[in-house]
């Protein structure tokens, strides 16, 4: 066995990785200034809870519809720039949002948004892998954990401006050229050059006689699979990609009832204060950041498969106690609980797809990517229709049982390596 020495990064890419980590808060803050602000909108336009879900269902369709022209943009223009003009532009559409005087104007915006959200996203993970290769090591998890307090920042931003009693337009305002001239200083520290590099093309090529083989996160080989032991371990990639799908989209769905119903329910249903009713999805954010900070070591210890299951089970248990017994410090510990529940579910399930066989190198990793969205796009509509027919705390049972599914799948996750 040899051991590598890894040389201390240069002040360029320590540069770099600064600047990724300025947008991935940037990205995280600009649209969780607009959530808590959620209720006071849909008060303005009248409309209801079916009519509101579908309205911001807008965000996770733009999403989608814009997602496949990411790779085309960083290609021509670069990862860095494509991220930069992608924040400023989503700090525009969440400003237009705001300012929106109906409904088909609300969810013109929120589609502009969402496709600009997605389209940064793409580039600020490419320009992250980027700079990761250059370390030699892993360091794409901090940056999402990054995100998270950027969005804690943001909604507590907009927690403050409500108790400001800040309109609409001042604060997304200031929120969109706040973040938009940080983005913009980011970009003249990100790297330079092609984002496709050499030890990039080389990591992904990596054969022995037709077996498959791992690569480490600064793209060096590390062995052989056989294929024998890949069909002893793993299901039939068909099942365990659509698995992945699931578990990844359960975490979305989580992550979207917090940010789409969290303070409206706590304001209309439980008449929380509206700087109350924000710290709802600011429980959530925060409490996932918390487990995005410990799970890596918790996973090295007891593995994706027990983390997920147990993640699953705190989500299910404490979100369910919440809406069993409705209070609303109760609801704000429901959805922290929830939070840190699904923090590691998005991040294993990539990781597990990226190393199915009889994939193309990150073709199972684009696919979970794409069709996790679904839960950002069918949980709002869905919420909202159940509302309406019942109640808001029925429709938000799609939390806990979103835990249940995930306790039901996280056996295609990878169990502790003994």
């Amino acid at each position: 066995m040899t051991v590598d020495v890894l040389s201390p990064p240069a002040p360029a890419e320590r540069q770099a990785r600064t600047a990724v980590a300025v947008l991935f808060f940037t990205n995280g803050a600009l649209f969780a200034n607009l959530l808590p602000r959620f209720p006071q909108i849909k008060a303005d336009l009248g409309i209801g809870n079916a009519a509101y879900g579908l309205a911001v269902a807008a965000f996770p369709t733009g999403a989608i519809v814009a997602g496949l022209a990411a790779g085309a943009l960083i290609r021509r223009y670069g990862s860095g720039r494509v991220a930069v003009a992608g924040t400023v532009l989503t700090g525009i559409g969440v400003l237009a949002a705001g300012l929106s005087g109906s409904v088909v104007l609300f969810a013109t915006a929120l589609l502009l948004a969402g496709a600009m959200d997605a389209i940064t996203d793409v580039a600020q993970n490419a320009h992250g892998l980027r700079v990761q290769r250059r370390y030699g090591r892993s360091i794409i998890n901090s940056f999402h954990a990054i995100w998270s307090i950027g969005a804690v920042t943001g909604g507590s931003m907009a927690a403050g401006a409500i108790a400001l009693d800040l309109s609409l337009g001042q604060h997304l305002l200031i929120s969109a050229v706040v973040f938009g001239i940080a983005a913009c200083v980011a970009l003249r520290f990100c790297l330079t050059g092609p984002d496709t590099e050499p030890d990039a093309e080389a990591a992904k090529e990596g054969t022995n006689g037709g077996a498959a083989r791992e690569t480490g996160a600064e793209g060096r080989e590390l062995a052989p699979r056989p294929e024998e032991q890949l069909r002893k371990t793993r299901p039939r990639t068909g099942y365990v990609l659509a698995a992945l799908v699931l578990i990844a989209a359960s975490g979305a769905l989580v992550e979207d009832a917090g940010s789409s119903w969290a303070a409206l329910y706590l304001s209309d249903s439980l008449h929380a204060s509206g700087t109350l009713a924000a710290s709802g999805y600011i429980a959530l954010v925060g409490a996932q950041f918390v487990g995005r900070m410990i799970g890596d070591r918790l996973v090295d210890r007891f593995g994706q498969r027990t983390v997920a299951r147990s993640g699953g089970l705190i989500a299910a248990v404490g979100m369910g106690l919440a809406l069993a017994v409705p209070t609303a410090t109760g609801t704000i510990l429901g959805f922290a609980t929830a939070g840190f529940g699904v923090a590691t579910l998005v991040p294993a399930a990539m990781h597990e797809a990226d190393e199915l066989p009889g994939l193309k190198p990150g073709s199972g990793l684009t696919i979970v990517s794409w069709l996790m969205r679904l839960g950002f796009l069918l949980s709002p509509p869905i919420v909202g229709l159940v509302a309406d027919s019942t109640s808001l705390r029925v429709g938000l049972l799609v939390v806990p049982l979103a835990g249940l599914m995930v306790m039901v799948l996280a056996g295609v996750l990878q169990p502790r390596r003994r």
